[in-house]
């Protein structure tokens, strides 16, 4: 009697232990990658120029150095980060710093989020987008010549 009601104990500790676990994992979220875009954009009519160059911090940590038509990448756990830039508009020019909370789509693991077109006050839809990977170029087996007749080889 006393063995079972010990291992009763021992289970019933063991479930509110994953359960526990379960809620922490919810309450911190999920890993997001997040690129982050310093490229001009002509969207619905919205002009916005890229800046010369944009040195990004993620929770401060400094990520990159984003100069015209570049991306950088950062890993992010959670659906929240904080995003603070340093814009230099011209070459030459003078710094500005910004910060920014950023909220991710808890739905999607791989963002994009144009930087100017946020900076600018764009909606949503204007400035973040889901990262797909472009698919791999494998070659079919018709495609690769594997005999000496199918390379034009058979008559030398």
């Amino acid at each position: 009697m006393k063995t079972t009601k010990r291992s009763w104990i021992i289970r019933i500790a063991f479930v509110l232990v994953l359960v526990l676990v379960a809620v922490l994992m919810l309450r911190i979220g999920r890993g997001h990658t997040v690129y982050f875009d310093n490229r001009a954009l002509d969207k619905d009519g919205q002009s916005v120029a890229a800046p010369y160059k944009i040195t990004v911090y993620v929770n401060g940590e400094q990520i990159s150095k984003l100069y015209d038509k570049e991306r950088c990448m950062v890993t992010n756990i959670g659906d929240s980060l904080e995003l603070t830039v340093e814009v230099m508009q011209q070459k030459g020019g003078s710094e500005t710093t910004e910060t920014y909370k950023l909220t991710l789509p808890h739905n999607i693991d791989s963002v994009i989020i144009n930087l100017p077109a946020y900076m600018a006050g764009l909606p949503e839809e204007a400035y973040l987008e889901e990262f797909i990977p472009a698919p791999s170029a494998d070659l079919d087996d018709e495609e690769v010549p594997n005999t000496e007749d199918d390379m034009g080889l058979g008559d030398i």
